[in-house]
């Protein structure tokens, strides 16, 4: 009986047995393959094996019988992170934070996603990203990551999105470099043979063909002349990378042709600062965000905290000032114990798996998240 499998694969996963979790999980799903938990609790084990890959497939499958199981989503971007694609984990965790939202796991790894994808933006001035002027974009090319007016019309919009999947079209999002503009169409999980892309003279064309489904095609005339025979993309996991190589050394201030006069900016690649965080085209305001962020630092600062949460402060000021082996220490640590030890040493830790030490008088159980 499937059922009977299924009790035996949880029991081989509290005893830390996953590979015979895993067995026991398939051998159900052979039984049983319309079982959206089987696939989600075998996702589950998947991870603990760091098959984030299979977590992520199982996860999926999960989420494919029942879109409403809201552990297929944590498990899904818990993977997704390990696997570095923070984009597509924040996407599951906000639609299982619509369909849970009381539950503190999902704004923990939100937050936690937010950051990372915070620091590869920060990051992006290493491949030599410059500046782009304030201007007025196409509907077509606004840059998707714009800060939300409010965070409950964010978090409505996520939910809205999830009832909704077949509305939904490919996000894209593109920035400049002096040579060429690298176009990003968010595109997760499709077969490089399903997807045709040619290039003209100030022309692209992207086309998305999946068997059963309705074909994607993107056309724009696009807002420069380029190099067709210099131009390549690439279809990856998450999206498909899209490298456009500049005729002219200038400034693309939107994707596509407008009618409208705009006289192009030159790019200078001499006096072209690298440090400086990347600028992109936006119809709004410009804000100070250096100044603005060092007043948010000050008052952080300032703020007194009592208890718990003056704790935690501490915490989170020693993750933040430390080097990457203290960090890596302390998550490890951290999340090996269960949360009952936490060590700066990863020379102590980093070889060997740290166990659960709880505090007098508590009794460390395992339990499955």
């Amino acid at each position: 009986m499937a059922t009977d499998l299924e009790a035996r694969a949880k029991e081989a996963f509290v005893d830390d047995n996953f590979d015979l979790a895993v067995d026991l999980y398939t051998q159900a799903l052979d039984m049983d393959p319309k079982n959206a938990d089987l696939y989600a609790d075998r996702a589950q084990a998947n991870i603990k094996l760091e098959n984030f890959t299979e977590a992520v497939a199982d996860a999926n499958k999960a989420i494919e019988l029942d879109p409403s199981i809201v552990k297929a989503y944590l498990r899904k971007g818990t993977a997704c992170m390990k696997l570095e694609e923070y984009q597509t984990a924040k996407t599951s965790l906000e639609t299982g934070a619509c369909l849970a939202p009381g539950d503190s796991r999902f704004t923990r790894l939100i937050k936690e996603c937010d950051e990372r994808i915070a620091e590869e933006t920060i990051d992006l001035p290493k491949k030599v990203m410059l500046n782009v002027p304030p201007s007025t974009m196409s509907s077509s090319s606004n840059i998707s990551t714009e800060i939300a007016k409010d965070s409950d019309s964010s978090k409505d919009a996520s939910c809205q999105s999830t009832a909704m999947p077949s509305k939904l079209k490919y996000r894209h999002d593109y920035y400049n470099s002096s040579t060429e503009v690298v176009l990003t169409i968010f595109a997760k999980g499709i077969a490089a043979k399903n997807v045709s892309v040619e290039f003209g003279e100030q022309m692209l064309s992207v086309i998305i063909d999946i068997p059963g489904e309705e074909k994607y095609h993107f056309q724009p005339r696009l807002f420069g002349k380029i190099i067709p025979k210099s131009c390549r993309y690439e279809v990856m996991s998450s999206k498909i990378e899209i490298r456009l190589s500049k005729a002219e050394p200038i400034t693309w201030t939107s994707l596509e042709f407008s009618n409208k006069r705009i006289i192009p900016q030159k790019i200078n690649t001499s006096s072209a600062p690298v440090s400086q965080r990347p600028s992109y085209p936006s119809s709004k305001a410009k804000i100070d965000w250096d100044k603005l962020e060092a007043q948010v630092k000050k008052e952080e600062k300032e703020e007194k905290l009592d208890g718990d949460a003056a704790l935690n402060k501490l915490f989170q000021d020693i993750y933040r000032d430390a080097d990457e082996d203290t960090r890596r220490a302390m998550s490890k640590s951290f999340i090996e114990s269960n949360g009952t030890v936490l060590s700066t040493n990863w020379k102590e830790v980093g070889s060997k798996k740290v166990g659960g030490s709880p505090p007098e008088g508590m009794e460390l159980k395992k339990w499955e998240y």
